[in-house]
């Protein structure tokens, strides 16, 4: 049966002489595998230029549930990425954002909130012109909402540590070594205070962008399980200093 859903490339993997296989987040399924034939080829319909990380789609798609390769019949960009593939601060934070995406999210079924979070964020940075520094801080902050393991604000005005494993604030240092204190602590509070619209209002150092990324990734590998390292970090971090 034919669906049109929207999708976010996620990862495109060479099969073949010619063709790809291709893993899109999509809005009407979860993450799902698609093959692409001939997508190498230099007049194909579908070219391997249109799969990259991130990018955004409009498809028609045959479905079958049965957790197998699925088929594309038509594939389009939609919205076109007019600057994030050509940026390069922006294309370092696609491709890290793309990586914690894909240890991230598993699932094969719907969650349009989520969908729609992230398509929107990709939107925004590619039309954003300035203040994207702590775009990736926020967005990984963000995404936590949709996982599940957003922090409980409560005290976060007060507190002097965030308990990492337990994804709280506190006014006593915590027992385990998993924790933010001061002034991080402060610092990530403001950034949960953040949206996309008044970003520009939190001032870091570069330092400090470093250190809360590191322990943002630290957080994501308590909760979700086989997260692991994630490489392109430490080429944002560069980029970004």
């Amino acid at each position: 049966m034919l669906h049109k859903t929207r999708g976010i490339v996620f990862k495109a993997t060479d099969y073949g002489e010619n063709s790809v296989v291709v893993q899109i987040f999509t809005e009407k399924f979860g993450l799902q595998s698609y093959m692409v034939n001939g997508a190498k080829k230099p007049r194909a319909k579908i070219g391997r230029n249109m799969l990259q990380p991130l990018h955004l789609l409009d498809l028609v798609v045959y479905h079958k549930n049965t957790g197998s390769i699925q088929r594309i019949v038509e594939l389009k960009n939609s919205p076109v990425l007019q600057t994030v593939p050509y940026d390069v601060i922006k294309s370092c934070i696609a491709i890290f954002l793309n990586e914690v995406l894909y240890k991230a999210i598993k699932q094969q079924t719907a969650d349009e909130n989520l969908f729609d979070f992230v398509f929107s964020a990709i939107e925004w940075l590619d039309h954003q012109t300035k203040n994207i520094a702590n775009f990736h801080l926020l967005f990984l902050v963000q995404l936590t909402r949709y996982l599940g393991f957003y922090p409980d604000r409560f005290l976060a005005g007060s507190a002097d540590y965030f308990d990492m494993k337990n994804g709280i604030f506190s006014k006593f240092r915590p027992d385990s070594l998993l924790y933010l204190s001061p002034p991080h602590t402060q610092n990530f509070s403001l950034l949960l205070q953040c949206n996309f619209e008044n970003i520009e209002q939190l001032k870091l150092s570069n330092d400090e962008r470093r250190y809360l990324i590191q322990k943002l990734l630290e957080y994501y590998a308590l909760h979700i399980e086989g997260f692991g390292n994630v490489r392109s970090a430490y080429v944002l971090e560069e980029v970004l200093s």
